[in-house]
């Protein structure tokens, strides 16, 4: 059975939604009292703390991009995408949902919106995301992000790509986490942004890891013969 899986993965997007966009929420609603940084933060600390806290049971994408980059690799099933990819967008929708029960007034409910151009925040999100496909893929046990680096590298990636881009396209690296906000919210004008180019990001990092480890796996097929 995976439906532990699949509760793990909504249990992991909704903390992760509730408390990187809750604490943008609070930011707006209480004079900046979270600051950019304390945002940041928050992001790459629950990141990690969820990985540590279900890794081992499903994996804790917490992420649709993610899980379709570790189907591309052939390190996940293929019929166990779209149940991962529900769970984790009604996680996100909870999340978003009480946010607005919370702060009834916030206009936004830390959706991610371009504070630039379209295109910055296509290209930016696309890097990012890039960026941390390849730290996943090459921490993660198969498509299980545990062991005790793999929270700590995930988490500080989501951190650092927060703190230097978060004010420019928002940083989300995550459809899930841009889709319910969005949504709840009623700010859909940039959100193909949002799905399009994680996705692509994280699926164009699966060729290049493949190509970095090339010689190596070479190497060990070499050795076993």
């Amino acid at each position: 059975m995976f439906v532990n899986k699949y509760i793990a993965e909504l249990i992991g997007t909704f903390a992760l939604v509730f408390c990187g966009t809750g604490a943008i929420v609070v930011n707006q609603q209480f004079n900046g009292a979270v600051s950019h940084v304390g945002i940041a933060i928050t992001f790459g600390l629950i990141v990690m703390a969820m990985i540590y806290s279900l890794g081992d049971i499903s994996g804790a994408h917490m992420n649709p991009a993610v899980t379709i980059a570790f189907a591309i690799a052939k390190k996940f099933q293929l019929k166990q995408v779209l149940p991962y990819i529900i769970s984790q967008l009604i996680g996100a929708f909870f999340a978003s949902v009480t946010l607005k029960f919370l702060f009834p007034t916030n206009d936004t409910l830390g959706a991610t919106l371009p504070a630039g151009t379209e295109m910055q925040s296509l290209i930016l999100e696309f890097i990012l995301t890039f960026f941390l496909m390849l730290v996943i893929i090459n921490v993660a046990t198969g498509s299980k992000e545990q062991g005790m680096f793999a929270g700590l590298a995930i988490g500080s990636t989501v951190l650092l790509m927060a703190m230097f881009a978060g004010p420019v396209c928002g940083a989300s690296m995550n459809p899930a986490r841009s889709i319910s906000p969005a949504i709840v919210s009623g700010h859909l004008e940039h959100l193909w942004i949002y799905i399009f180019a994680p996705v692509a990001g994280a699926a164009f990092a699966i060729p290049v890891c493949k190509i970095l480890h090339y010689k190596n796996d070479q190497n060990e097929n070499s050795a076993l013969q």
